[in-house]
């Protein structure tokens, strides 16, 4: 089993403990995500100390201001690291519009032709700005592989996979309110599926007393795989295949 997007950085407890729980959970390949300047550099640290545990590093939307060319220099060079294997998470966010619109569309553009530079894959994390982050990606990242991470646009989804982009799944999935979430992961191609924590958020329904973490996405993985009608086993043979032509990581 993959969690193909989490955040290790902002876990408790420590990650030796995260990541040997996730291990023994079957958990044997980890994204873990870079959000802004302080978070790039430790998860690039991460992926040396662990061999199951890979890097993305971006400029998260709620954290672009400030965004200029010193930025864009200094996320160049830490995704064209090669325990870097995805750019982002990256998008717009309409949400929480904790940082400028200006701002958080100058480091989206920035970012998807960072990754179209180093050759990997874009995080994409939109929340309440679907019309824009599908037009900017429409007309910016034609060619570049791109992850909609904790996907949250069902009624969009087609759109989204005509375009060829991936479609991956959080805990959220699970929630009883979210049925339109649960009838989107039933409809994926096998070939455009991915399973992801978001920890330490979003932990699935099963667990929802607990803080999330790598370990936990063995359960979302079972409800999607439920939606589908497949075997947990049969999924996870999916989702690994695709991350592992996605981020180039090996076999487990």
């Amino acid at each position: 089993m993959i969690d193909s997007h989490t955040h290790l950085a902002s876990c408790a407890p420590d990650d030796e403990v995260l990541v040997a729980s996730a291990r023994g959970a079957g958990v044997t390949r980890i994204l873990t995500v870079g959000m802004d300047d302080e978070t790039n550099p430790v998860v690039l640290d991460q992926a040396e100390r662990f061999p199951e545990v890979f890097a993305a590093v971006g400029r998260h939307p709620n954290a672009a201001d400030g965004w200029d060319a010193a930025a864009a220099e200094r996320l160049r060079a830490w995704a064209a690291d090669p325990r870097c294997r995805a750019v982002g998470e990256t998008g717009l966010d309409r949400y929480r519009d904790s940082a400028a619109p200006d701002a958080q569309r100058a480091a989206f553009r920035d970012q998807i032709e960072i990754a179209r530079e180093v050759a990997k894959p874009l995080v994409i994390h939109t929340r309440s700005a679907d019309d824009e982050t599908i037009a900017t990606l429409r007309e910016h990242a034609d060619g570049v592989a791109v992850i909609l991470h904790c996907f949250s646009m069902p009624d969009r989804l087609h759109e989204c996979l005509d375009q060829g982009w991936y479609v991956s799944f959080a805990g959220n999935v699970t929630y009883p309110r979210n049925g339109d979430l649960a009838l989107a992961a039933a409809t994926v191609p096998d070939d455009r599926l991915l399973v992801e924590t978001d920890a330490p958020y979003l932990t699935p329904q099963a667990l929802r007393k607990e803080r999330n973490q790598p370990a936990f996405v063995v359960e979302t993985a079972r409800f999607v795989a439920a939606q589908r009608d497949q075997a947990l086993a049969e999924l996870d043979a999916v989702v690994t295949a695709n991350a592992q032509r996605l981020f180039g990581w090996g076999d487990a």
